[in-house]
Order: C-alpha cells, then sequence, then structure tokens
C-alpha cells in the first residue's frame, strides 16, 4: 500500500540511526545488566531449553500463585541477543496473569515475524529494541528461546 500525503511526497518510514543506536544500547544494557537473572525463591514452574544451531541455553523460572507470575527468573548462557531477550521478557512478566502471559509471548513473536503493528506496540515496552531482530531469520530462534521456555510453562496451565 503506497501511503502519500496530500503534498504529493512519500512517507518516510525509515527509523532513524538514532532511534537503531537506542535499541543497540538497550539490548547491551539488558545484556550487560540482566534483570531478574538467578533462581526464584519458591519456584512452581521451571524448564531449561537449548538452541542446538548457536550453543543458547535458557532456563526461566516462575512462581506462580493464582493464576499470577509473582516472581520470574532466568538463567543459562548464550548470545547478547538471547539474554538480553529474556532479561526483557522477565521485566515484562511480573505481576502478569497467566494469559496475559500468553498475550505477550504472542504480540513478542508477531513482531519477531515482521508484523509492524507488533513492533509499534507500546505494551511491549523495551522489548520493541528486539524488533529489528526480525530482519535476520537465523537471530529470531535466539530471541525466542526464552520465550518457548515460557510457552511451554503456561501451556499446560491453560489447557
Amino acid at each position: 500500500m503506497d501511503e502519500t500525503p496530500q503534498n504529493g511526497r512519500p512517507i518516510d518510514r525509515s527509523v532513524p540511526s538514532s532511534l537503531h543506536q537506542l535499541y543497540q544500547e538497550v539490548i547491551l544494557d539488558h545484556y550487560r545488566r540482566p534483570r531478574n537473572k538467578g533462581p526464584v525463591e519458591n519456584a512452581t514452574h521451571s524448564i531449561t531449553l537449548n538452541n542446538p544451531l548457536c550453543g543458547d541455553v535458557v532456563e526461566v523460572v516462575l512462581a506462580v500463585e493464582n493464576d499470577r507470575i509473582t516472581k520470574v527468573g532466568f538463567g543459562g548462557k548464550g548470545c547478547s541477543i538471547s539474554m538480553a531477550s529474556a532479561s526483557m521478557m522477565t521485566h515484562q512478566l511480573m505481576g502478569k496473569t497467566l494469559a496475559e502471559a500468553m498475550e505477550l509471548t504472542a504480540r513478542f513473536t508477531e513482531m519477531l515475524h515482521g508484523n509492524q503493528d507488533a513492533a509499534h506496540d507500546e505494551a511491549l515496552g523495551d522489548l520493541r529494541a528486539l524488533a529489528g531482530v526480525a530482519k535476520f531469520p537465523v537471530r529470531i530462534k535466539c530471541a525466542l528461546l526464552c520465550w518457548n521456555c515460557l510457552d511451554k510453562l503456561i501451556e499446560p496451565e491453560l489447557a
């Protein structure tokens, strides 16, 4: 769809380089200073998955009470994308219901598969910094590894 305002010039939808730099800084900040990395006291759910293509390993641990995530943590080792994604995910999940967590998972996955509406969804918060990963199909699995853990932990609860 070609969008042209009344002045006849096409709309520039490219992302300014300053925004790319900000996104890179957000990713590096979560990689260097991960949020919620470590064990979770009184955990009720835990799973570890790996990406055999690159060697990333992520463990996601939850404490769930009355269908709400009260504590969340992660562990593992991997590239900056997988570790930053896990850090951002845990930060976003705190206090959410299991259904809200699954909605967030779906929206994040849409973003990584190129959905521009999802890439601009403010509900994703810092996770939007990972929208550029959609341009690198090999890295999508890195960013989704922790989300796959979450999906495997929560899906049986909602069935």
